[in-house]
């Protein structure tokens, strides 16, 4: 996912799927296997005499949007283009996938289109304002998102997506508007409290923020989120014994949510389980499982390669760093990370590349820092997870 979704991609946003069934109903939600993120599937129905190499493409299309290949399913989408009888599901998924790619000037183009010719619905205009969000035309996705709560006001993930937008390009002051929108109509929403505990924190407003994450624990009591938020409230303390032991008490009982498992595998690092021990045996599983539950979310992709770097298992590293650095391409510790595992390989012009571009990271960290508001500076550094919604 971004590959950008998601939103981290993050996320995305609602997947068209074709089918023999109601035409342009979202017919369920179900996860993605990726990072991050789930989808809504619409279908619709093959008119009579469609053209079948269209179809063939749509659905080949369809299929690898379902399964995260963003950049392989625009090809094929591109192919069913004004031939396919569900012109609405070949477009939109062809956005979908721009967006999840990071091509934003071309979803934009796409679902402006769509929304032109009649598909001016919640969900276009959510996926309208990841993509402005993508391109850094932070006004118009504030209008778009307000336009998709004003089609369906009480829909948290409108606002989760689009959150999660903001997370991924490190835009934590417009993260802050897109969870007041939604705190509007969804005052006690847990997840969207805890968006805004995050937003905070990463704002360096940690003191509102861990308000924000008691009230999470509040809303929401002994659910996944709760306990999500808790340890993520730990971590940012530097209490890293208790963010073990909250991650550990939350999987004890049942709640494996991929974030949760990703904050127990970090804060057992960053405890100092070494390889040999039976936390870092603990911290492996964690993480592992988290990557098989969301492949695409890129905090356990992130942190799994870290451990294997630490196993000096440099090719396993290398695959799940790469990985990272797709989906979460502005995040200075994958490239700290792919410097280390490129020099242990061997490949010391990869190792020069990943610090060259951590270097303009850096500089241009600094200078968002430098331009904030003084009581609104980015956090920079914090070793987090940050969210990605089911």
């Amino acid at each position: 996912m971004e590959i950008a979704a998601r939103l981290a991609i993050g996320t995305i946003a609602m997947l068209v799927c074709v089918s023999a069934a109601v035409p342009s109903q979202i017919l369920e939600n179900w996860q993605i296997q990726m990072q991050h993120s789930s989808v809504a599937q619409i279908a619709g129905e093959h008119a009579p005499g469609s053209d079948p190499q269209a179809e063939d493409e749509l659905r080949k299309g369809t299929d690898l949007t379902r399964q995260g290949q963003f950049g392989d399913a625009i090809p094929h989408l591109l192919a069913a283009q004004d031939r396919a009888a569900n012109q609405y599901a070949a477009k939109f998924n062809l956005a979908l996938c721009y967006v999840g790619t990071n091509q934003f000037r071309q979803a934009l183009e796409v679902l402006t289109s769509l929304r032109a010719t009649g598909h001016d619905n919640a969900d276009v205009n959510n996926l309208l304002a990841q993509a402005y969000i993508g391109d850094s035309q932070n006004e118009k996705a504030l209008d778009a998102l307000q336009r998709a709560g004003n089609l369906t006001p009480a829909n948290e993930k409108l606002y989760t997506f689009v959150a999660d937008a903001c997370m991924g390009k490190q835009e934590y002051a417009l993260g802050l508007q897109v969870v007041a929108l939604g705190l509007k109509d969804l005052r006690d929403s847990a997840r969207l409290h805890y968006e805004r505990g995050m937003f905070l924190s990463l704002s360096d407003q940690f003191d509102l923020g861990k308000n924000e994450f008691d009230l999470v624990t509040t809303l929401a009591p002994d659910t996944d989120i709760a306990f999500v938020a808790s340890a993520q409230k730990a971590m940012f303390e530097g209490n890293i014994s208790q963010a073990i032991r909250v991650a550990r008490a939350g999987i004890s009982k049942g709640h494996q949510d991929f974030m949760l498992l990703t904050l127990l595998g970090e804060a057992l690092l960053r405890a100092g389980a070494a390889p040999g021990q039976p936390d870092f045996g603990e911290a492996r599983a964690a993480l592992e499982k988290s990557v098989e539950e969301r492949p695409n979310y890129a905090g356990s992709q992130l942190t799994l390669g870290k451990l294997y770097l630490l196993e000096n298992r440099a090719d396993a590293a290398i695959s799940h760093l790469e990985i990272a650095r797709q989906l979460s391409a502005n995040n200075p510790a994958v490239y700290s990370q792919l410097a280390g595992a490129y020099r242990k390989q061997g490949d010391l012009q990869k190792a020069q590349d990943a610090l060259a571009t951590l270097g303009k990271l850096n500089e241009a960290q600094a200078a968002r820092i430098r331009s904030a508001p003084g009581d609104h500076k980015a956090g920079y550094g914090r070793a987090v997870v940050s969210p990605q919604h089911p």
